[in-house]
């Protein structure tokens, strides 16, 4: 079973201002950074700062708390991804508004094309854990606002998800603006996403 250790994190594209300590790390967006690609929008955006382990470990699951009391724009973001390059990669986050709600989701992008799964939770939550697990190419983003009871916000497949990964954290501030994201609580364990129990595969 792989163990965290945040000595085996790497940056894609390091941001400016960040602060990794041990029980916490703390990134600053910059103005214009996001993940997203062509659906809807027809514009592809592949320049938010990710901080990633990898490993080709087919079975498990990673949490980690985050804390985005300082976001205050529309479209801000912090939370859990997982990215392989520009055109395949997925994320779980909450994004800002405006001061009455803002969106709790997740985004799966295959192949160059990105979709958008929300559901709309009060401006004041500021606090979300996030748990992350694969079972092989198959892939279950949940979120909690406890840290102890978790619910499912989407069960996917990542295409180019079935060999060795790079998964952790990211933040971002798509328009003119910029916060500092605190995360913490990160571990690794056994997949918490067990195998299904009902209606048997089809055979082949």
């Amino acid at each position: 079973m792989i163990t965290f250790d945040k000595n085996n994190l790497q940056w894609t594209r390091e941001p400016q201002s960040f602060r990794i300590e041990e029980e916490r790390i703390a990134i600053t967006t910059k103005p214009h950074t996001d993940l997203w690609q062509r659906t809807y929008y027809h514009f592809r955006n592949d320049n938010a700062p990710v901080l990633q382990m990898e490993t080709d470990e087919k079975f498990f699951s990673f949490i980690v708390k985050t804390d985005f009391t300082e976001s205050h724009h529309r479209f801000d973001q912090c939370g859990i991804v997982m990215y392989l390059d520009g055109e395949n990669w997925l994320k779980g986050s909450v994004e800002y508004e405006n001061e009455h709600f803002q969106h709790l989701g997740s985004v799966v992008t295959n192949a160059g094309y990105s979709d958008w799964a929300t559901t709309e939770i009060p401006a004041d939550v500021k606090i979300m854990w996030y748990r992350f697990s694969r079972r092989e190419d198959d892939y279950c983003i949940e979120c909690s606002p406890d840290g102890e009871h978790f619910h499912q916000m989407r069960v996917c497949h990542m295409h180019k998800g079935g060999g060795k990964i790079r998964f952790g954290i990211y933040a971002c501030s798509p328009e003119e603006s910029s916060f500092t994201a605190v995360f913490s609580d990160m571990k690794l364990t056994e997949c918490a996403w067990k195998a299904h129990d009902g209606q048997a595969p089809d055979e082949m």
